[in-house]
């Protein structure tokens, strides 16, 4: 029953949103607002792709900066070795 409400209430706020709408259009440079505003909601979801995009790269890059730390102390105990080798 719960979600019967939530479903009608979603559909009432859908309706209200729509005619909303309709009547911005009707209105004296409604049109351009209506406008300007889908293009900033094209431009919000543009936003919000590019900033999953980013979080996979600093998930990269942490990883990146982990195998470079390890490989700089591996090759950091190998040359300290070589090092003690040649002054024998």
């Amino acid at each position: 029953m719960a979600d019967e409400k939530r479903t009608d209430l979603l559909g009432k706020l859908a309706e209200l949103s729509e005619e909303a709408m309709n009547r911005l259009q009707d209105a004296p440079g409604g049109d351009r607002l209506v406008g300007t505003m889908n293009a900033m909601r094209d431009r919000v979801d543009e936003l919000q792709r590019r900033v999953r995009g980013i979080d996979e790269l600093e998930r990269r890059l942490t990883s990146l900066e982990r195998k470079v730390e390890k490989l700089a102390k591996d090759a950091g105990g190998s040359t300290t070795r070589s090092a003690a080798k040649s002054k024998s």
